[in-house]
């Protein structure tokens, strides 16, 4: 199981890193279906809340696989084992998805966090044994996957108002174990063959997303046999998601990476600065679906708070896109303003008639200045 070649020719993702994929996609509806219903309820701080966290144990239980796949993938019969096992503790991750999001049970949410970190940490032990020239930093990764482990299954025994602190604190620890581990020296991850795994894992978000908003509004549609403000959400939300992936996919994010291989601090940022682009982008979906709720049941949140589970999301998710993925690609300053206009516009959008139609257009203008001026 040593390192695979950083500069090999056409690496691509595997037929079971597609696998782990469609499996994660699970995870992410249920979360963006409980965003949903969190918001169709009016319950927006805790929903919001809620989400954050627990799309981060996705997010980052798949982030954490594809950077060691991208290193070490034998692709023998003991790694494909292993990584059924992962998605095994995917899925149960899901099923627990919805009791952490209505009562803050955590038991099922953490068993499958559980079982997808231990088979991680026995990858990195296996890489070890394998690759003696790298053996600190798959030593560091075993070992900081393991002690988070523990600390997860601790809160469990936490009273219920010291978890919210206890969870940051497993964050924080999550999030510096591969900085610690990587310190100790690079694994031998490839450029090309991430920016492919992030390129599709944000397919997935976004076609969750308009899935989402697709039988939201079609609810709608049936309920109601359209209205204009249902053919004005409708025609926003597509062009909202035709926006979020033409911006996303603008430049190339392999050549970024390359330039920045060595660079530590720019490519954490790259990759950890993701999370809110896939959070957001799934949570667009639970907002369009919020906002055709409100639209045909009345009587929950104000006109502009539903508006805004439209809007916010595209907001964060054009800042992000900019800020880590565009903007290095960037020369001059000026061309942060076409940016900082369309997001001005879309959260303005809100206290418009139609805040989904209005942001899809703010969203198409930006897209057009983008194209425009990639071509000159």
């Amino acid at each position: 199981m040593t390192g695979r070649d950083p500069g090999q020719a056409h690496r691509s993702a595997t037929p079971l890193e597609l696998f782990v994929d469609l499996c994660f996609v699970v995870a992410v509806a249920q979360a963006s279906k409980s965003l949903h219903e969190a918001l169709a309820h009016g319950h927006h701080a805790s929903g919001v809340l809620r989400f954050a966290l627990v799309f981060f144990t996705v997010w980052w239980a798949w982030m954490n696989f594809t950077w060691f796949a991208s290193a070490y993938d034998p692709d023998d019969t003991p790694y494909r084992l292993t990584v059924l096992v992962q998605i095994t503790g995917s899925l149960v991750l899901a099923a627990g998805v919805g009791r952490a999001f209505d009562h803050g049970d955590l038991l099922v949410i953490t068993l499958g966090y559980v079982v997808l970190r231990t088979a991680l940490a026995a990858l990195w032990l296996r890489a070890g044994l394998a690759d003696p020239a790298r053996r600190r930093t798959t030593a560091r990764f075993a070992a900081g996957v393991t002690v988070c482990q523990f600390g997860w299954v601790g809160l469990l025994f936490l009273p219920e108002q010291a978890r919210l602190p206890g969870i940051a604190v497993m964050i924080l620890a999550e999030v510096v174990v591969p900085v610690w581990a990587q310190s100790a020296g690079m694994t031998p991850w490839h450029p090309r063959h991430i920016a492919e795994r992030y390129e599709l894992f944000t397919l997935i978000v976004l076609g969750e997303s308009v899935a989402a908003a697709t039988v939201a509004v079609r609810g709608a549609f049936d309920r109601h046999q359209g209205t204009s403000a249902l053919y004005a959400l409708a025609g926003g939300g597509l062009l909202m998601a035709f926006g979020m992936w033409w911006l996303y996919f603008a430049r190339p994010a392999h050549t970024l990476l390359a330039t920045t291989h060595r660079a530590h601090g720019r490519r954490f940022t790259w990759a950890y600065g993701h999370y809110l682009v896939f959070a957001s982008a799934a949570a667009e979906g639970a907002g369009l679906a919020a906002y055709a709720d409100h639209l045909t049941r009345p009587g929950g949140a104000s006109p502009v708070g539903a508006a805004m589970a439209v809007t916010v999301p595209a907001a964060v998710f054009v800042t992000t896109v900019w800020a880590v993925h565009l903007r290095p690609h960037q020369r001059r300053t000026a061309e942060c303003v076409p940016f900082a206009a369309a997001v001005a516009g879309i959260l303005l959008a809100a206290w418009s008639p139609a805040p989904a139609l209005v942001a899809g257009v703010s969203l198409s203008g930006l897209v057009a200045v983008v194209t425009v001026r990639h071509r000159t």
